[in-house]
């Protein structure tokens, strides 16, 4: 079922003025790239990048040649898992379940596992009286300190004929991590998303600190669950700071209203604009408290002012914003 993420109207607000217009920003949500039906609400999740014990030797050369320090990616792949945890608790009505079998066996290479059976996927959500399965089906870290001293090296050699003395000053941590979210009652993958995510971090005594690993393991885990959290995108709404005429002083103190958040001050004060000030006065006026009621979150009305303001004194900026409402009117029911 397809949430109406309006509900969570939310905006920050930035009035900016210059001369005698202005403007404000607003931040809209927008729904996340993962839609859950209303019946989710709890999520187990299990680290499934573990390679076998009988086959870690497989990957120790591996290790060495990407500057990976062997067996870190153990530990670093359930701080992804705590990142998921984190990265949604106290931000939905979703609950992340991490059971005491967080662990199962799968590639322990950046090779994608086959699906897990429907069966053990069901039985892993009964277990944990959950409704869906989050997998972290592989993890892989590489830092390219290594990589990168050695291409330098080669290069200084190449064009100079000696190696460069120049010692590096930062590595880049990178994590890949392919995720896949089960739902064992419909037997459907709602969710599969790879993703590279890379941090830099600064040399102590040549060499990246302890932490950097755990810590870009962790903000990947953060971020894959950004998915399903709505975002925000910023928009500018053009507004009037000063009236004409004799009206002028009383136009200036519904901005001053709205500067420090009085809109319905603001508002008030504008109205008595439309009654009383001149033509252009007016237009502004209805054109400001259209923004108004839009600050507010009440669409239809802010719609409705900014008609009225094209309609009955034809200002301009207020035709092309009523487009902008009547869309979003839309969108929001």
């Amino acid at each position: 079922m397809k949430k109406n993420y309006m509900l969570y109207f939310a905006i920050t607000i930035l009035m900016v003025s210059c001369g005698s217009s202005g403007y404000v920003h607003l931040n809209y949500p927008q729904e996340p790239i993962v839609v859950l039906s209303n019946e989710v609400e709890d999520i187990v999740v299990v680290n499934r990048s573990l390679v076998r014990p009988e086959d870690k030797q497989a990957g120790r050369l591996e290790s060495i040649t990407t500057g990976e320090i062997a067996g870190s990616d153990r530990l670093a792949s359930d701080e992804a898992i705590k990142g998921v945890f984190d990265g949604i608790q106290n931000k939905s009505h979703i609950r992340i379940v991490i059971p005491d079998t967080l662990r199962l066996y799968g590639t322990g290479t950046r090779q994608i596992p086959d699906k897990l059976d429907w069966d053990q996927v069901k039985q892993i959500c009964d277990l944990a009286e959950a409704d869906v399965l989050l997998v972290l089906e592989n993890f892989d870290s590489n830092s390219d300190l290594l990589r990168a001293a050695i291409a330098d090296q080669v290069s200084s050699v190449l064009t100079s004929g000696r190696p460069n003395p120049r010692i590096p000053s930062q590595a880049r941590v990178n994590v890949q991590s392919y995720w896949r979210l089960y739902d064992p009652y419909t037997k459907t993958i709602i969710d599969q998303h790879q993703r590279t995510y890379y941090m830099n971090f600064d040399l102590v005594n040549g060499l990246p600190p302890l932490s950097a690993l755990p810590e870009t393991a962790y903000a990947a885990g953060m971020d894959y669950m950004s998915r399903f959290l709505p975002s925000y995108y910023r928009v500018k709404r053009d507004m009037y700071k000063k009236g004409k005429g004799h009206e002028k002083y009383r136009f200036a103190a519904g901005w001053r209203s709205a500067e420090v958040a009085k809109w319905q001050d603001a508002i008030g004060i504008w109205k008595e604009v439309v009654t009383n000030g001149n033509r252009k006065s007016a237009g502004r006026a209805a054109h400001n408290i259209a923004v108004s009621y839009e600050v507010l979150g009440d669409t239809q009305k802010a719609l409705e002012w900014a008609q009225r303001a094209y309609r009955d004194y034809g200002e301009a900026l207020s035709r092309d914003y009523a487009k902008i409402l009547l869309r979003r009117k839309q969108f929001e029911n």
